[in-house]
């Protein structure tokens, strides 16, 4: 690891520290900002300790981050055009950097420090998409070229419907344990099974299913939004020093191979469907090669592409054999290879064995350039665990307490807790960043809602106030400070 940064300039290292220090500050505040969401209802429901209860949670985020892969974090890599972060300076990538996790911190912060439930997925992305807008105004670039669009796009439409998801599977959870058992004692509160039978915990089965259900929450979160963390990670990575971290530098023989092989392949497929591609793809024509274009990735220059990246690959046995500005080319072809590939997944007069030919292909291509180094898997796993492990008081009362008019029944929390856990585990398999704060708060209001509880409408307001504000407030916190850094450092 320590070799990756030599040669750096002392203050691009110092600044690179620091960036990392302040990434894992922001998965610390999301590990304790958060933790409430998966420990509210098992904490609540007293089907187990605080302090186990915050223990535990902690040791299934870790394990989750560990096991949990590298999908969602390029989904919020793959937010900002990676071509503009590797051909800016190191100062404008400094400010990039700071400006999005400055304001992301500060409005975790902000609302945890006043127990809202708001959502760390909305924070950071509406960070991102905030110096991505806010760079492309000051390099005069257009606006559609400083996001990806079609990127926030999706991440916007799942974090809009899980919550919703959430809401109305929760309720139809707890109809169906309300008509399977009517009567049965997970229907009462904490409140109501000490007072009735004088029992301080959920009968046995009630609370190994919350117990169950809680850690799960617990390993899906970490899962997802600890590839957050991974995510902004890499993007500090690749912007900072990007000749070291814009290609997995470990990638085997096979897997450069395996790279090498895909173009070939994705080549021999656009001719397999010359005849509905050809006129998209400008197949056998001869276009203008405006290849190098700093921040656009044309699907008219396919070919061009193709050749070059062989050109580029070609004897190439180990990345370190490839000079830095080499490897940030060849990374360059692989994003508009693979960006192309999924333009044309959705055009029609593909069949449907040929699109799933292209998602093998897209794997294969973007192997050695989707990825994480353990180091940087292992220190958001800690801290995010170890964040997990403080702070959770502040919010577990309003998600007992402050939703619904009533307390939360142990079916309440079971239904909740479990179709979250579901949820989130599914975002996870489709690489969709979601919030575990909206996912489960939504849940809790499902329930209350089915069980005919009714709502707080002063705590649901404000839930739905930081839901509705958290987006446009971060974008333009991260685009005013970003502004401002780029005026002070002259970039």
């Amino acid at each position: 690891m320590i070799d990756l940064f030599s040669g750096l300039d002392a203050w691009v290292l110092v600044s690179l520290l620091l960036a990392l220090a302040f990434v894992l500050a922001y998965e610390f505040i999301n590990g304790f900002h958060d933790t409430a969401n998966a420990v509210a209802t098992v904490i609540y429901t007293k089907a187990m300790p605080p302090h186990l209860a915050v223990f535990f949670s902690g040791v299934f985020n870790f394990l989750g981050v560990l096991l949990g892969g590298v999908g969602v974090a390029y989904a919020i890599v793959h937010l900002l055009p990676v071509e503009l972060l590797i051909n800016v300076n190191t100062g404008h990538g400094l400010a990039m950097v700071f400006s999005l996790l400055a304001a992301a911190i500060t409005w975790n912060l902000g609302t945890w420090y006043f127990g809202i439930p708001a959502s760390s997925s909305h924070t950071l992305i509406g960070s991102i998409l905030g110096v991505g807008l806010a760079n492309a105004l000051l390099s005069d670039i257009p606006l559609g070229d400083g996001v990806n669009w079609q990127k926030a796009i999706d991440i916007g439409a799942s974090l809009v419907f899980s919550p919703m998801a959430g809401f109305i599977i929760a309720a139809l959870v707890l109809i169906g344990l309300k008509w399977w058992r009517p009567i049965s004692k997970m229907h009462k509160t904490p409140e109501q099974r000490r007072k009735v039978d004088d029992k301080k915990h959920p009968p046995f089965w009630n609370r190994l299913v919350l117990v169950i259900s809680a850690m799960a929450v617990s390993f899906v979160h970490g899962s997802n939004d600890g590839q957050k963390g991974i995510g902004l990670i890499m993007l500090v990575l690749i912007g900072i020093v990007p000749a070291q971290f814009v290609m997995d530098l470990n990638s085997t023989t096979y897997q450069i191979e395996r790279t090498r092989d895909a173009t070939l392949h994705l080549s021999q497929f656009y001719e397999r469907n010359h005849e509905s591609l050809g006129e998209f793809l400008a197949l056998g024509k001869s276009v203008k090669d405006d290849l190098p274009g700093k921040f656009r990735c044309n699907p008219q220059q396919t070919e061009p592409t193709i050749a070059a990246l062989l050109s580029s690959l070609k004897g190439v046995s180990d990345y370190h054999s490839l000079s830095p500005e080499s490897r940030i080319e060849v990374r360059r072809y692989l994003l508009c290879l693979d960006d192309t590939a999924k333009k044309v997944g959705k055009l029609p007069g593909i069949s449907a064995r040929e699109k799933a030919d292209l998602d093998k292909l897209r794997k294969d291509l973007t192997a050695t350039t989707e990825y994480a180094p353990f180091w940087v898997i292992l220190a958001v796993a800690l801290a995010l665990g170890l964040g997990t492990m403080i702070g959770w008081k502040r919010v577990v009362q309003t998600i007992g307490e402050k939703i619904g008019k009533q307390g939360m029944t142990y079916a309440q929390g079971m239904s909740a807790q479990i179709t979250a856990a579901g949820l989130i585990g599914l975002a996870n398999i489709f690489s969709l960043p979601v919030s575990t704060t909206h996912v489960l708060s939504s849940g809790v209001a499902g329930t209350m809602v089915a069980n005919k509880s009714g709502l707080q409408s002063g705590t649901v307001r404000t839930i739905l106030l930081a839901w509705v504000l958290t987006l446009p407030a971060t974008v333009a916190l991260s685009a005013g400070l970003f502004w401002a850094a780029s005026k002070i450092l002259g970039t």
